[in-house]
This record gives structure tokens, sequence and C-alpha cells, in this order.
């Protein structure tokens, strides 16, 4: 019975990693979406603009939890209480959240995560 052993391929001293990531640039608009509630104007952040780590640990707990992670993160935490104070009827959540997508370039069902076809 033999036995390989699997070695890593050395990376050479003039390529130190695979990728970049420092040098990837946005290419879209971030412009906020703002919208009207409970007679106040709100600005959320543009959701490809938004921190994905927490936003990927909201989207654990399901479909409302995504969307109310994104509204926390977009809002911020100079809204985000003043909003949660206010209240959102259910039936408003998801054409609130289905605006948002459209203004972000996503649609309905599209993740922040996946990839654009």
């Amino acid at each position: 019975m033999t036995t390989q052993k699997k070695t890593a391929a050395r990376r050479p001293d003039d390529k130190p990693f695979d990728f970049n990531l420092d040098a990837v640039k946005n290419e879209i608009d971030l412009t906020p979406f703002v919208f009207q509630h409970s007679g106040r104007r709100w600005t959320m952040q543009h959701l490809q603009g938004i921190n994905v780590m927490p936003l990927l640990k909201a989207a654990q707990g399901g479909d409302a939890a995504a969307m109310v992670g994104a509204f926390r993160l977009a809002l911020g935490d100079a809204q985000w209480p003043d909003f949660e104070k206010a209240g959102l009827p259910q039936w408003k959540l998801q054409p609130l959240f289905e605006a948002y997508q459209e203004h972000c370039g996503m649609g309905p069902g599209e993740s922040e995560a996946s990839p654009s076809s």
C-alpha cells in the first residue's frame, strides 16, 4: 500500500496572495433609499454598501429576520430606534423591502450574496 502525501503548492515570493480584495472597486451607484413612513422621511444606506457579516447572521433566522436585519443595518444606529418605535404593520414589510431591493438593483427574492445574471 502506498500513500501519497499531498503537499501544498508553494506560492512564489513575488505573489503573496491569490486575490487582492483591497483592489476591488465599487462599480454601482450607492445612492441611499429614501421613503416616508409615519409622517417622517427615512433614509436607508444602499443594500450593496452594508457590511455583509451582520446581514448574513440575520439571514440565518429566515426571510423576515433577514429583512429586519437589512432595515436595522441600512437605517443605522441613528434612525433604527425611532423606526422601531414607529412600528411597521406586517402587510407593509414586504412592499417596503421590495421597493428597497428594486432601488438597489435587485429583484425580489434575490439576496445580496446572489451573483448577478
